[in-house]
This record gives C-alpha cells, sequence and structure tokens, in this order.
C-alpha cells in the first residue's frame, strides 16, 4: 500500500488520538499554549503521538481552497429539494464547476457536484455536514478533491 495515498475519512471513524492531535494543532496555532508538551497535556495525548501524527492528519477545510471537490448525494425527489442544495452550495462561496442529478428512481435521485473552492469561501467541511443533514438526503460522499 502506498504510505502517500489521501483518504478522506468522517470524524467519527477516527480514532481519538488524531482528533486530539487537531486540538493539540489548534492549539499551538491559537497560542492559547506556549509548547507542545502544554498542547498534549491539555489534550490528553503523548508528545509521542502528536509528532508521530502532527504531519498526517488536517481538517477537511485547511489548506483546501483553489481546490476542485466533486462529491456525490443521493436524495428524495421533492419539489425544491435541488434547489435547497444549490443554495446551501452559494451560502458557503463555492463556484459550481459541473453539475448532474440522475433521472428519479423509486423516488431518489443521484447528483453529482463539482464545486471549485474560493479563497472567499468559507468551511467547506461545514458545507457538506450541513448538505447531508438536509431531511430529503440519504447520504453524501466525496468523490474527489484535487
Amino acid at each position: 500500500m502506498d504510505e502517500n495515498q489521501y483518504y478522506v475519512v468522517k470524524q467519527r471513524a477516527l480514532p481519538q488520538v488524531l482528533l486530539n492531535v487537531v486540538k493539540a494543532k489548534k492549539l499551538l496555532e491559537s497560542e492559547q499554549v506556549e509548547t507542545i508538551h502544554d498542547a498534549t497535556e491539555a489534550v490528553g495525548i503523548s508528545r509521542s503521538s502528536f509528532y508521530k501524527y502532527k504531519d498526517d492528519i488536517f481538517p477537511f477545510h485547511d489548506n483546501v481552497r483553489g481546490k476542485t471537490i466533486t462529491f456525490m448525494l443521493q436524495m428524495e425527489d421533492e419539489p425544491g429539494a435541488l434547489l435547497t442544495v444549490l443554495q446551501k452550495v452559494a451560502e458557503y462561496y463555492t463556484n459550481i464547476l459541473t453539475i448532474h442529478q440522475t433521472i428519479p428512481i423509486n423516488g431518489v435521485a443521484s447528483l453529482t457536484l463539482s464545486v471549485d473552492i474560493l479563497s472567499s469561501s468559507k468551511d467547506v467541511s461545514e458545507m457538506l455536514q450541513g448538505i447531508e443533514n438536509l431531511p430529503w438526503v440519504h447520504y453524501l460522499k466525496i468523490l474527489a478533491r484535487e
């Protein structure tokens, strides 16, 4: 297996140690603590765990500007559902590059969107979570990040 391969994983699938590494990095970046020792102690991990994972884990929105994200979702065929998804994309100041919706089968359609993340875009992970939480969305899957 290639060690330089990237994966997009939902937060609930990550071990707590990785989430704590992200918390420690945020404490250091925000200057709430002065040392790595203080940051790791505050979040309850060892310094060795921090050093082992610090370069391998980061929030999805970090370093994503200027990138393209393609995601697919399955949603019920409800009047206004597509419009609401598109409004959510617009609310986060992302630019839609491509959009494709399948013909609904048994009342369910697939929607694939490619969006350009701009320097003015808001937190993309929040946007995706907001879309996924819409009542008629069955699931959302990120297909690519370039």
